[in-house]
């Protein structure tokens, strides 16, 4: 369990690192996020699930629990999950969240609009426009200075977080379905 945050936080150093390069090089190249093999093989044997209770997803697993969502994320898949870190769900409007928490219906909604059906690495993501979420609507795509945004506001901050029944994109932002 520690190794695998530690292996989280050191991808996290690394983007970071990458990151910071100029925008002179980002331009030049479309890239991701570095992962490491030693990470993915240790990811490979638990859930999405698994992966987002090791990591930095205490929100995320709390509320994937009140929408009732975990053993569908513990299925068989294969799925990708764009998933919040604490700070993006804690960057959401004043008392959101906690609205969200007591209306299993509507979280469930936003929830699935951060799952993809099939597994989607970044090599791939960083081709599409569009990808069409669990929820039924469509995440836009972009790739800006090297880096891939999702609906225009949401950073695609570490990739290719492997695990049994899918792969996890770590993203810095919640984002919301379009109105119905």
């Amino acid at each position: 369990m520690k190794f695998r945050l530690i292996a989280l936080m050191a991808i996290l150093a690394l983007v970071v690192a990458a990151c910071s390069s100029s925008d002179e090089e980002a331009a030049e190249t479309t890239t991701v996020p570095p992962t490491t093999e030693a990470m993915a093989e240790e990811m490979t044997e638990d859930t999405i699930v698994d992966v987002a209770i090791a990591g930095e997803f205490n929100t995320l697993v709390a509320a994937v629990q009140a929408a009732g969502l975990v053993e569908t994320l513990q299925g068989e898949g294969p799925f990708t999950v764009f998933a919040p870190t604490d700070e993006a769900f804690a960057a959401l409007p004043e008392g959101t969240l906690e609205s969200l928490l007591e209306d299993p219906e509507a979280l469930a909604e936003i929830l699935t609009y951060h799952v993809v059906s099939g597994e989607v690495l970044a090599a791939d993501v960083v081709g599409l426009d569009a990808a069409t979420t669990v929820q039924g609507s469509d995440i836009s795509i972009e790739v800006v200075d090297g880096g891939v945004v999702l609906n225009g506001s949401s950073n695609v901050v570490a990739t290719d977080v492997l695990a049994s029944n899918g792969v996890v994109h770590v993203i810095d932002a919640v984002i919301l379905p379009p109105a119905s």
